[in-house]
């Protein structure tokens, strides 16, 4: 596919900017159940995540119509603690590994990361490519990494973090997604939320169609994630519209569709309150 600013910009001001989207009680419930409440600082503790596992269940046991969100994301060494916090809740834990958010380690030592993480108790893991690999054309570097990282991971699921913003160009972003794919990604995700720009609809319409492209040659589907600077319920809305207009319906699940944030949740839950 082909992909210019000028055709991208059009189809998001015709379908996102330009539309007046519904924002209904019902829509935010659904937005509050993609969200993966993360904390990734390096003051993180065991406290302090215990307090956000805490905070992630207690939406829906303050309200039982309201859903809780989908996962808490932590660093590999607080898996444990959210494991054990969680471990009677239907809230998935996630772990970053595999030298996040750089990337910058020798790749079998990212795989021991990610062993370890979930050793520890981790349901999903959330790793991040070689950007540096892969801008100097060392394409087949990304094919290998995702492929191990996943066969390591086996059934517990994979998201492959593109980190679109150092991506430079469209082009990159969906041959990038493309690879990540055809690797064995269960999702793919736009960014760490470490550098800028993080998430952008315009990564994600790129993204979407290479997921789009994938599920109409394989019948397979594969889960979309952009993470990073998305803290307001009114930008969490387009993500949701784009995400639906470009791969319909099905898409709308948290088996296909998570939303990375730490600053969401209580402003999303006050749309529905």
């Amino acid at each position: 596919m082909e992909f210019t600013k000028e055709s991208i910009g059009q189809f998001l001001e015709e379908e996102i900017y330009n539309k007046a989207l519904p924002q209904d009680k019902e829509i935010y419930k659904k937005i509050l159940s993609f969200l993966d409440l993360t904390t990734l600082e390096g003051a993180d503790n065991t406290d302090k995540v215990v307090a956000l596992c805490k905070k992630a269940r207690s939406y829906n046991k303050t309200n039982p119509s309201i859903p809780n969100v989908a996962a808490v994301c932590v660093y590999p060494t607080l898996v444990k603690t959210a494991s054990q916090t969680l471990a009677d809740d239907d809230i998935s834990i996630a772990s970053v590994a595999g030298a996040f958010p750089s990337g910058q380690s020798p790749l079998q030592l990212r795989l021991e990361e990610v062993k370890y993480a979930i050793n520890q108790g981790a349901d999903e893991i959330d790793m991040v490519i070689s950007r540096g690999k892969f801008l100097e054309g060392d394409y087949a570097f990304l094919e290998e990494e995702v492929m191990k990282h996943k066969a390591v991971c086996g059934d517990v699921h994979l998201k492959v973090i593109l980190e679109t913003g150092e991506l430079d160009s469209a082009e990159n972003i969906y041959r990038a997604s493309k690879i990540a794919i055809g690797a064995g990604a269960d999702f793919i995700k736009t960014s760490t939320g470490k550098i800028q720009p993080a998430a952008t609809l315009e990564a994600a319409y790129v993204m979407l169609h290479a997921i789009k492209e994938n599920y109409e040659e394989t019948g397979k589907i594969i889960g979309f994630k952009p993470a990073g600077g998305i803290s307001e319920p009114e930008e969490a809305i387009k993500y949701y519209h784009l995400v639906k207009k470009i791969l319909g319906e099905q898409w709308l699940d948290k088996k296909y569709f998570r939303i990375g944030a730490s600053r969401l949740a209580d402003k999303v839950y006050a749309k529905i309150t």
